[in-house]
């Protein structure tokens, strides 16, 4: 396959800049792969390709409010400063991406708040956007990260092109979200609502959890034609004993196991043991999931609508098969799905 195959036209206008009023009121693209058909749904009715015993894996990182605005000192210009990860604690030292970027060097301060009170220096360069900042600020650990989530807006992705609002910080976070350290949410959990999970656990349905911090990486679009030379950001990666433990239960006695996004269905894919089952984990992964691929754990999986030549998109064609992909995202486009992170879902059985 080659990254040609992976564009296709997206109408602008399908592009979700709000959730849907409720979380499991939006669309639902059902599709069987054996059968080869389509349906459309609403979310809530995922509960019906359920069954006791039957297994749903979520990724329960927590997005935190990553983006941050800053004056550059003497010039006063407002610059953006993306938080992507903290590099060492005791330092206050971040890896960030800054907009816009010409303007930063090292040896800068970036001053934030009203009253100045965190002050961060550049101290290194990493890539064209990418700088390693210190902060610098008066108060313990817990105090500067405080901060932090005070100053910090919610990062809603790019392409919505509106101010955050307060329903952000609420609606662009999984209800079961826990391990704080995602820069994006993983969306696909976005549609489970509070009674839904509910009703699937009332009706047997088993949790696992996972966590896999999900980075930018996950949305860089890919540059080169041959998908194998594509390099992966590493993210963060935690499968406890007892996530296993349910799925492999699961997999011996032949029940729906189900990767909710593609962050668990990587996080997953990322540890597998020799016999096809899934080993605990706690690391850095930068697994790049394209066709062909042999899926060793998940048979089932819920995932959103992508963007042209994304990673994402490429993993739901190994999974689906490709020309099923086609045939369910031309589809989409009539029916006019939304798409994206706050956009609509599609359960692949």
């Amino acid at each position: 396959m080659k990254l040609s195959h992976f564009q296709f036209n997206l109408p602008k206008e399908l592009l979700a800049e709000f959730p849907a009023e409720n979380r499991d009121e939006s669309r639902l693209m059902v599709i069987d792969r054996q059968k080869q058909t389509i349906e459309h749904k609403m979310f809530k009715d995922v509960i019906n390709y359920f069954d006791d015993g039957d297994v749903l894996i979520l990724n329960n990182t927590k997005v935190f409010p990553a983006r941050l605005y800053g004056n550059k000192e003497k010039t006063g210009a407002r610059i953006e400063v993306f938080l992507l990860r903290e590099l060492n604690s005791e330092q206050r030292l971040w890896d960030v991406l800054v907009d816009p970027a010409r303007k930063i060097r090292i040896g800068n301060k970036l001053y934030f708040g009203d009253d100045d009170s965190l002050v961060a220096e550049v101290i290194d360069n990493t890539t064209s956007r990418g700088r390693t900042l210190r902060f610098l600020y008066d108060g313990s650990y817990e105090e500067f990260r405080n901060k932090l989530t005070e100053l910090g807006e919610t990062p809603i992705p790019k392409y919505i092109n509106r101010e955050v609002t307060a329903e952000d910080a609420e609606r662009y976070q999984t209800i079961y979200a826990k391990e704080e350290g995602a820069v994006a949410a993983p969306t696909a959990g976005l549609h489970f609502s509070k009674h839904l999970l509910k009703k699937l656990e009332i009706k047997g349905i088993n949790f696992a959890e996972v966590t896999l911090h999900v980075g930018l990486g996950t949305f860089n679009p890919v540059e080169v034609e041959d998908l194998s030379k594509h390099k992966m950001d590493s993210e963060e990666l935690i499968i406890k004993q007892e996530a296993c433990d349910i799925v492999n239960a699961a997999k011996i006695a032949k029940k729906r196991i189900c990767a909710v996004g593609t962050t668990s269905m990587r996080a997953i894919e990322s540890s597998v043991s020799s016999q096809n089952t899934l080993n605990p984990f706690e690391g850095w992964t930068n697994k790049f999931i394209f066709p062909p691929h042999d899926f060793s754990i998940a048979n089932c999986m819920i995932t959103n609508f992508h963007t042209p030549k994304s990673t994402l998109l490429m993993m739901i064609s190994a999974f689906c098969g490709h020309d099923l992909m086609k045939r369910a995202y031309e589809e989409a486009i009539k029916e006019g799905y939304k798409f994206y992170s706050y956009g609509d879902a599609m359960l692949i059985i």
